[in-house]
């Protein structure tokens, strides 16, 4: 079992005016949260705002479930870098006598693990992961690739935290380009400076930086090192209830990774390259919450109007 992250005074303080405000609804697990009335309908506008944007840059809007096939996961290389935020589906298969013996442990609170089967799906770690292989399916891109907004997904990452900005199962607005290298890392950048002026208008101070995903072991220490020097993943920061920075949004450049994992060709026959981005809905939320206030009526007329549905 995964050791909790300790909140630090200001975290738990935080989390505490979130619970009592209604924002949040504490569900006895760190890191899993119901939403309040106020909470969803920001994020709701958060979402609204993001897929405006991307529609109107001419994105393909596709949705899928926050499920993924378990080959797919496998296939992606994701169990190599991060093993321990995975999130696997088991499910019951035995006789009758198993399943009362299931029962009586899990009414115990005892491990009733024993009786339970690895099925074919996981839990969905990034909204972009079904978006390759649905790609793949239909043959070489079109001259130019291809842009798509995957949408605020469900996503799940087995992180316990007690800091309200770490969730485990939360929504991450995610958008996929792929192409030529040279046009998806421009893509990629443009949408860097665009996702950071999108967060200044909503009066939140947001920085862009590189960074690093939380590859696992030795070995990921040298990986997170490479990505960040060559600038593959890039942050936007903002400080929501410290010590450090939280990161709102990233913006990875995955060279021609899925392009080659899962035979996405180019027009020309070559391999072709992929970026994503996600925003974390919640996160969002959270540090407009930590901005402007708890009570989203209260808050600066044009980021009112930002978050409008309309």
């Amino acid at each position: 079992m995964a050791s909790p992250r300790p909140a630090t005074a200001d975290q738990a303080e935080f989390l505490e005016q979130l619970l009592g405000d209604g924002l949040l609804v504490d569900s006895g697990v760190q890191g899993i949260y119901g939403k309040g009335e106020r909470f969803e309908e920001v994020r709701m506008g958060i979402d609204a705002l993001l897929t405006r944007t991307a529609a109107g840059l001419g994105a393909e809007r596709l949705r899928f479930p926050p499920l993924l096939p378990r080959r797919q996961l496998e296939a992606s290389g994701y169990l190599s870098s991060f093993p321990h935020l995975a999130g696997s589906i088991f499910a019951f298969e035995g006789t009758e006598a198993e399943a009362a013996l299931q029962q009586e442990r899990a009414g115990a609170h005892e491990d009733w693990s024993e009786f339970q089967q690895m099925t074919d799906l996981v839990l969905m770690p990034a909204a972009c992961y079904p978006v390759y292989p649905a790609i793949a399916a239909r043959g070489a891109l079109p001259p130019g690739g291809v842009f798509v907004d995957a949408g605020g997904s469900w996503v799940f990452r087995h992180e316990p935290s007690g800091d309200p900005a770490r969730l485990q199962m939360f929504h991450q607005h995610e958008l996929v380009r792929l192409g030529e290298p040279e046009r998806v890392l421009q893509w990629r950048d443009e949408w860097a400076e665009r996702g950071l002026e999108l967060l200044r208008r909503l009066g939140l101070a947001a920085e862009l930086d590189r960074a690093s995903d939380p590859f696992f072991g030795r070995g990921g220490r040298m990986l997170a090192t490479n990505q960040r020097e060559r600038a593959l993943k890039l942050e936007l920061l903002v400080q929501i209830a410290g010590p450090e920075p939280t990161a709102l949004a990233s913006f990875n450049h995955h060279e021609d990774h899925f392009g080659s994992t899962y035979g996405i060709e180019l027009a020309d026959g070559g391999v072709a390259h992929t970026a994503c981005l996600g925003f974390g809905h919640e996160r969002i939320v959270l540090a407009l919450l930590r901005t402007h206030g708890l009570d989203p009526g209260t808050w600066p007329e044009p980021v009112r109007r930002e978050l409008s549905p309309a």
